[in-house]
This record gives structure tokens, C-alpha cells and sequence, in this order.
């Protein structure tokens, strides 16, 4: 490697950074191996040349005659799209909605007893022999019958936000979104919600789909005679002074009003205001006094190819997942 022109960069723990003065785009390519001193003939024909955005995360591990295993990492710096998984096709496809189904039976039942949903979650994903992410899509699915219920009960028709004030749970509702246009799978809850199965893990990076799903935000909203849309974001997310900025140059861009919070804990202000709040956070949903179904609107009535899946033989929440009650 060195006398290729590679030189260590930095060094941590046993681990060495190699960089290259020369080669393309070397700020986005980084050579990392475990502490020896020999390197093995065979990893130099490794292509250091590849582009290092031709896909989102190059992995290579090799291992000498002696054992000692190598990494190269490419790291993409941009996230294209929001949601969709590589093997989602197999993991949540016909042949897998049977036993999907009956697992979040199983899940339901036993919420509805009282069991606790992460220990429930393990027992179900065990019996049916799960994956991570279909635990997790199932976990997303299921709620006692009890909290769909009384979800439902406080579910308002978008008639009546005309004139009045909308608080929106921002990440929530712009990743379910963004799940939604990217082809990713969106699921259908047992109280009527859409979720994704996306997560940002602590930072959020602008998609493909961002600016899509400001905009369908901001027209159902302004359709709906909405007077202020307030965003309320989570500070401690990387990028949320970004996306605060992205919000306003659109909204001011289309002429609408809406205002952006960057808090600690958005899911303390919407439990605790008595202004209507769109969401899908299902520890919201139980606390909050009235809310509006605004993702699922959005996908039945803007978004005719998302990627909708239904675990519930009859349908989650019903027609829309609209039950009207005056505020």
C-alpha cells in the first residue's frame, strides 16, 4: 500500500487510516486495516478507483493465509431515499402477509391481556420465526384494542381545522411521508395510522422525497383552510437547523404560513396542548387530545402507488381511518 503512494492518516487502537494524495475523491475514501505490518500481494488489487457514490456502503473483507482480516470501507456521505430496505420485497411480500398477519394476531391477543409489548414483540417474533425488521414492523402494527379505541374516539375530520391551528409532530409525519414516495413500506396500524419502519437514528439527512413532501403537506393543509402549521422538531437531531430553514424558504416560497420549534422533547408539548396535533407516535396518540390522521389523508389521496401494507384482515382503522368527532 505504501508503495503505492497510500500513507496512515491517523491511527486508532489497532487500527490504521490510510489516504491517498492522488486517487479520486480521497476525502470520501477510507482504507482501514487492523494493526499488522504485512499486506498480503492479493489485497492490492483491490479497485481503489471506484466511485465512492455509486452506492451507498462498499464493504470488502479479505483474509490472508495467516488470518488476518482486512476492512475497506467506501462511505457514502448522501442518503438518497428514505425507507426502502433491500430485501423488503421478500420480508413483507405475498408469500410472507399470511404469517405476518398471523403473527400481529398473535401480538394483538396478548397485548390486549395486559403483556408487555416488548416482551409480547420477542415472544411472537420467536414463534413465527421473525426477523429484526419484521418485529419491528409488527411492534409498529399492534396495539390493545382498548388504545386503538379510544384513539379513534379522538380522531378529528380534517372539516374541522378550517380556521384553526395545526401542530405537527415533524419528523413523524415527514418520514412516513418520505417512506411513502420512495417505494419504501409503509404500514397500516391497528388504530388506522401509517408508519414507517425507516428511523433516523439520532440524524437526519434531506432525500430525494423531502421537498416532494413539504410540498404535499403544505397543499393538504392549505386545502384543509389550516391558518399556521407549527413544526415541532427534536433539537438534539443533527440536521434540524437545516430542515427548520428548508421549511421555511418553502413554505414562505408557496405563500404558506408555518412556523418551525426546535425542542428536546416534542412529544411532551403535543400531549400537553390543547391545539389539534398530527401524528402517528403511538405514545402521543394515547395522551393527546385531538389529532387529525394527516399522513394517511395525504397517502390515500396524493400518493395512489405507496407501498401500503395491511397486516389487519379488516382493513386497521377502516374506510380513510377517519372517525369524526367535533373538537
Amino acid at each position: 500500500m505504501q508503495d503505492d503512494g497510500w500513507f496512515c492518516a491517523r491511527t486508532g487502537g489497532s487500527h490504521r487510516h490510510f489516504k491517498h494524495p492522488t486517487k479520486p475523491n480521497p476525502s470520501r475514501m477510507q482504507v482501514t486495516r487492523v494493526g499488522h505490518s504485512h499486506v498480503p500481494p492479493q489485497l492490492r488489487r483491490v479497485n481503489y478507483d471506484m466511485a465512492p457514490l455509486s452506492r451507498p456502503v462498499f464493504i470488502a473483507s479479505r483474509a490472508d493465509f495467516s488470518g488476518r482480516l482486512w476492512h475497506f470501507a467506501a462511505m457514502a456521505r448522501q442518503q438518497a431515499h428514505r425507507g426502502a430496505a433491500p430485501k423488503d420485497n421478500q420480508l413483507f411480500g405475498p408469500r410472507q402477509l399470511p404469517a405476518l398477519r398471523a403473527a400481529v394476531h398473535d401480538l394483538c391477543w396478548l397485548l390486549d391481556r395486559g403483556y408487555a409489548a416488548h416482551s409480547a414483540t420477542e415472544l411472537v417474533g420467536n414463534r413465527h420465526n421473525l426477523t429484526s425488521r419484521q418485529r419491528q414492523a409488527l411492534s409498529r402494527c399492534a396495539c390493545p384494542a382498548a388504545a386503538a379505541q379510544l384513539r379513534r374516539q379522538r380522531q378529528l375530520d380534517p372539516a374541522g381545522l378550517r380556521g384553526r391551528e395545526l401542530w405537527l409532530d415533524g419528523y413523524n409525519v415527514l418520514t412516513v411521508l418520505e417512506s411513502a414516495l420512495a417505494g419504501g413500506v409503509v404500514l397500516l396500524g391497528r388504530d388506522g395510522c401509517c408508519r414507517d419502519i425507516a428511523g433516523i437514528h439520532r440524524r437526519y439527512r434531506k432525500v430525494n422525497e423531502t421537498l416532494p413532501a413539504l410540498r404535499l403537506i403544505g397543499e393538504t393543509t392549505a386545502t384543509w383552510g389550516v391558518t399556521c402549521c407549527r413544526w415541532w422538531l427534536d433539537k438534539p437531531v443533527s440536521n434540524s437547523g437545516r430542515l427548520k430553514t428548508l421549511i421555511h424558504e418553502t413554505a414562505t416560497a408557496a405563500g404558506w404560513n408555518m412556523t418551525v420549534e426546535l425542542v428536546f422533547s416534542p412529544d411532551h408539548v403535543l400531549w400537553e396542548t390543547d391545539q389539534i396535533i398530527a401524528t402517528s407516535d403511538g405514545v402521543v396518540l394515547d395522551r393527546c387530545r385531538h389529532w387529525v390522521n394527516l399522513a394517511r389523508h395525504i397517502i390515500a389521496e396524493r400518493i395512489p402507488r405507496a407501498r401500503l401494507v395491511d397486516l389487519f384482515l379488516d382493513g386497521g382503522g377502516g374506510p380513510d381511518g377517519v372517525v369524526a368527532e367535533k373538537p
